[in-house]
């Protein structure tokens, strides 16, 4: 697996832009913006999961998603341990788009969870790009 995940650094790092940086910060700042929404607006969460909250166990949900959106925002934006960011926010970002289906349709809220799991999907094979902090301590060794 090392071996891949080298390769695919290397392809990335040689075909890196400053649109991609560009478009891996709003995602990152994106996350975090949606992180504090969802503790400002815990009231709508527990309407969204109340069907499930027995069976997901809604206070560990809640705060799995306030945390992952606001830390893993952070170092997305910062292009810091990216590909485990993006792994941690991919059930997440599936769960949005999925209770769009279940629950209520919501075509605005639908197509932001589409589009940021589709930015995400291509950050989890891109990584963070040449100009980030993990292409950063990578040169210092």
């Amino acid at each position: 697996m090392d071996t891949s995940v080298k390769g695919l650094n290397k392809w990335a790092n040689a075909h890196t832009y400053y649109s991609l940086d560009i478009l891996r910060v709003v995602l990152g700042v994106f996350l975090l913006i949606k992180g504090a929404a969802f503790i400002t607006h815990s009231r709508d969460f527990e309407d969204i999961i109340a069907p499930f909250s027995n069976f997901l166990g809604g206070m560990f949900v809640f705060h799995y998603i306030a945390s992952a959106h606001i830390m893993g925002g952070m170092l997305i934006a910062m292009g810091l341990l990216t590909r485990w960011c993006i792994i941690a926010q991919l059930p997440i970002l599936i769960g949005a788009v999925a209770i769009n289906f279940i629950g209520e349709m919501n075509a605005q809220n639908l197509i932001l969870s589409v589009l940021a799991l589709g930015v995400s999907i291509f950050f989890l094979f891109y990584g963070s790009g040449k100009h980030s902090v993990d292409y950063y301590f990578k040169m210092e060794k």
